[in-house]
């Protein structure tokens, strides 16, 4: 497509944005959601065993000084922010009851999920006919499977939403506080000086009120209940508490697992991970205004809109991408930034040059399934064997990549 064709559809999609739209908080979404790949792409790596199989390796087990940039491409709490301001308006605009309003939600989640777990659960017996070792196969359902953890606790949160609304009305922001209390008293366990006494499952204690905390915020938010003032709050002891733990009681500075490492942030959320939700809420709040006036540009606007439109296609099928370059390559052997052990700055410069690679890969995958995202038909025998069948395939695929299979 050429240069003035691109424009002009831009400036047509800019044209058909209703005007009370809030580019602001699309801006925003994207922004968490290409983190999201990028991050995986990164700080994400393969070996290459004897047997020709690929194996997980991070760069961050080689280069701890990587650390920051994890800071950076960790947006899930600017993700759990907008979704929970968005969520509110969309309460507010329901036509129906909540019930009926929380299933279409929930539909709109589970749809690509159980599109891409089906198509892997076909996938598999076909790749392991082709010779693709087990130990790669593995790999890769490990991978695919790990982002849509997301999916679930994002479900979970959206749930609550009419609980959510009803704090935010009687506490305004100050409703967050109770979950920053809760993960901070559970890290104190985890970690303190009665640590070896703590069961190992005290950890998944951290999952509810760890993501929930940005979602409150959000919800906050768009209730009119956090203003400048709650964001410079937000901003300042976000970033105090943030350099606190790290410098003072020693968190780790990387915000996702790496190998090896006994502790981690991120699995589920730590004190830490909170810290830099609430630094990252506050500075999206007092930028609200200034992104709005930079997304009216429409060359601007329309990536965009794009990626708001593909979102769960481009979080359930960003590994399948990075995938479909490396399990090839790996019958080459050993190709720098793909298959070789990222400890070297040259995986690193080569990586970064593969990173147009997956992302034009995850663009020709998603012409085929952002179809996972649209309403399913229903009522006829076909469409029900249908959903059926991709119900059973997508169980079965998470009983194989979690090990149950």
């Amino acid at each position: 497509m050429s240069l003035t064709a691109l424009t002009t559809l831009a400036r047509r999609i800019d044209a058909r944005t209703p005007a009370h739209r809030d580019r602001a908080i699309d801006g925003l979404r994207a922004l968490a959601l290409l983190a999201v790949p990028t991050g995986h792409w990164l700080l994400g790596g393969f070996r290459l065993d004897g047997d020709g199989a690929l194996h997980n390796a991070s760069p961050l087990a080689t280069f701890g000084g990587l650390a920051p940039v994890s800071w950076v491409l960790q947006m899930l709490g600017i993700f759990f922010l907008v979704g929970g301001y968005a969520s509110v308006l969309s309460y507010h605009r329901r036509k129906s009851t909540t019930g009926a309003w929380l299933r279409g939600r929930v539909a709109r989640l589970g749809r690509p999920v159980i599109g891409v777990t089906a198509v892997w659960a076909a996938m598999i017996p076909v790749l392991s006919a082709l010779g693709v070792p087990g130990d790669t196969l593995r790999t890769g359902s490990t991978l695919v499977i790990q982002p849509l953890w997301f999916v679930g606790v994002y479900t979970v949160v959206t749930a609550l939403t009419p609980y959510c609304v009803k704090a935010a009305r009687k506490l305004g922001g100050w409703a967050a506080v109770p979950l920053l209390g809760s993960v901070a008293a559970v890290d104190f366990l985890r970690y303190g000086p009665f640590a070896d006494t703590m069961p190992s499952w005290l950890s998944v204690l951290n999952i509810l009120p760890g993501w929930l905390f940005a979602y409150q915020l959000g919800v906050s938010w768009g209730e009119g209940r956090i203003g400048r003032r709650g964001a410079r709050v937000l901003l300042i002891g976000g970033t105090v508490l943030f350099a606190a733990l790290l410098l003072v009681l020693h968190y780790p500075a990387s915000m996702v697992g790496v190998p090896g490492e006994a502790r981690t942030n991120s699995h589920p959320p730590s004190l830490l991970v909170l810290a830099l939700a609430a630094a990252q809420s506050g500075a999206a709040i007092l930028l609200r205004d200034r992104i709005g006036r930079f997304l009216r540009r429409p060359r601007v606007w329309a990536p965009v809109v794009v990626i708001n439109l593909s979102a769960m296609t481009i979080l359930c099928w960003h590994q399948t991408a990075m995938l479909a370059a490396a399990v090839p390559a790996s019958f080459a052997g050993a190709v720098p930034g793909l298959t070789t052990g990222p400890d070297t700055v040259g995986w690193i410069l080569a990586r970064v040059a593969w990173l147009p690679v997956f992302a034009g890969l995850l663009v020709l995958i998603a012409r085929y399934a952002r179809r996972f995202e649209a309403p399913w038909k229903t009522g006829t025998h076909a469409a029900n064997a249908r959903r059926a069948v991709a119900g059973l395939l997508a169980t079965g695929f998470a009983a194989y990549a979690l090990g149950l299979a």
